[in-house]
């Protein structure tokens, strides 16, 4: 016999099943405000960079939104923010959740810009929650050695 779904205070929903137990929540019961269900796990929204030979790209999981609630904004010519939000979905007064897990909330990501970026040509999509946001590059110019003579 087990003692863990003692401990917990959980009931397994299905015995043969190991991962089926259910963590005990102290707070379950307590009356909290219908806003402190809102989590702020959408504020750390994962952005990966990438240099290429022509271009920065910055991917971004966003699944869940559509283009319309996210906005790509160049700020004082070198800043890439991405921002955007999730609402907390409305439910019935006599719905009883279970679990609140999907993250809901305002999220914002800022990135410094190279200097070899053009801002001007900045290009974003979306597709199936994936935000892409292409910064082409200048060519760097190679300075140039000139060479001097010296007298004496």
């Amino acid at each position: 016999m087990s003692l863990i779904p003692r401990l917990f205070g959980g009931r397994r929903s299905n015995v043969f099943d190991p991962f089926s137990l259910d963590v005990w929540d102290p707070f379950k019961d307590f009356p909290f405000p219908e806003s402190g269900r809102e989590n702020s796990a959408l504020v750390s929204t994962r952005v990966d960079w990438k240099e290429t030979p022509e271009a920065h790209v910055f991917t971004a999981d966003i699944p869940g939104l559509k283009k319309e609630e996210v906005k790509v904004e160049i700020e004082d010519d070198n800043v890439l923010q991405i921002s955007g939000e999730r609402n907390v979905e409305k439910g019935d007064k006599n719905d009883r959740w279970h679990r609140v897990e999907r993250s809901s909330g305002k999220f914002l990501r800022r990135f410094r810009l190279p200097e070899n970026a053009k801002v001007d040509k900045v290009k974003a999509s979306m597709e199936n929650g994936v935000l892409t946001v292409t910064v082409p590059k200048e060519e760097v110019k190679k300075s140039e050695v000139k060479a001097i003579e010296i007298s004496g």
